[in-house]
């Protein structure tokens, strides 16, 4: 029996909210505290434990970095109980650390999984990315573009004017000159400070979001993960790795990728069929975030399965003990 018929995904999506569930409400004690560390170690070690009581044969290929970076839920480390499908795991236990220390929006628990083999092995490096939402034609946007270009691209695509399109991009210095760029063409610009992998998934839900396409360079890791999650929502993400230096070459080349200049599609990064599961630590356009009252707290989750398209939005409440 292949891994992919081994892979239910329907049997295993529930498992994977628990997952999301239990590391956000593990990093939730640490919101507005200013310790992104402590924050991030609480939802590494509740999400791998919870990985663990999973009948899964796991690897994680997108992680927390390489092993001798990480001391859990590495790259390449194996989870599960090892008695199940074969699967490849893509995850970030704290997706805005600092969101969460600084007790901002959006920050999020994350993961994704898929059979053996379905999910491209990211290095640990820069990836320039380029998403829109769902019901475009295939490349009526590229990497290749200029940020204005895009968005009259997209307007034209649309129907509307260039003044009607906005834009999600990481506030960074090296985004300046795109910032600018996509201004002049009178677009609109939300700017986030942390979490990238939310910034593409708003282009999925344009209409509850506001947002219609996603342009900048962030980590190539929470590239694969966006794929994962477009995969499940609908739309479109472009990927092209970007290295500073021969080491990061050197990564990537330990990932089996020597084509260093190409453009990776959706389903080039994310190649079979996927569950996602995202977990709101603090509260977004996304997902609310934890919730407390006396002797309750709640959680929400946004679970996904790619192979029937189903996206749950599910409320978890628990005591306090």
């Amino acid at each position: 029996m292949t891994d992919k018929v081994e892979f239910q995904d329907r049997m295993l999506s529930l498992g994977l909210a628990r997952v999301a569930e239990q590391a956000a409400l593990a990093s939730a004690e640490w919101v507005g505290r200013g310790q992104e560390k402590a924050a991030d170690q609480a939802a590494v070690n509740a999400m791998r434990t919870q990985l663990n009581m999973l009948d899964i044969a796991g690897v994680v290929v997108i992680g927390e970095g390489e092993r001798d970076e990480a001391p859990m839920l590495y790259i390449g480390e194996e989870v599960g109980t090892g008695h199940g499908p074969s699967v490849d795991i893509a995850l970030d236990p704290l997706e805005g650390t600092t969101l969460t220390a600084k007790d901002m929006p959006n920050a999020l628990t994350v993961i994704a999984m898929g059979p053996r083999g379905s999910m491209l092995h990211a290095p640990d490096t820069y990836m320039e990315k380029l998403a829109i939402g769902p019901g475009y034609p295939e490349g009526v946007v590229s990497l290749d573009m200029s940020p204005a270009e895009r968005v009259a691209a997209l307007a034209a695509a649309q129907g509307c004017k260039a003044s009607d399109i906005t834009v999600c991009i990481l506030e960074r210095p090296r985004h300046e000159a795109m910032i600018a760029e996509v201004r002049g063409t009178g677009a609109s610009i939300r700017l986030i400070t942390d979490g990238d992998v939310a910034g593409v998934m708003h282009c999925a839900e344009p209409d509850k979001t506001g947002i219609d396409m996603y342009m900048g360079t962030g980590g190539a890791p929470e590239g694969v993960l966006a794929a994962a999650a477009l995969k499940c929502m609908g739309g479109q993400i472009l990927g092209r790795l970007v290295f500073r230096n021969d080491d990061e070459k050197a990564r990537a080349t330990r990932a089996g990728i020597t084509d260093f200049d190409r453009v990776y599609t959706r389903d080039e990064m994310v190649t079979q069929d996927v569950i996602f599961a995202a977990t709101g630590v603090t509260g977004g356009s996304l997902l609310p975030g934890i919730r407390r009252e006396p002797g309750w707290v709640t959680c929400t989750t946004l679970l996904m399965r790619s192979k029937t398209g189903s996206v749950r939005r599910m409320e978890y409440r628990t005591p306090v003990l």
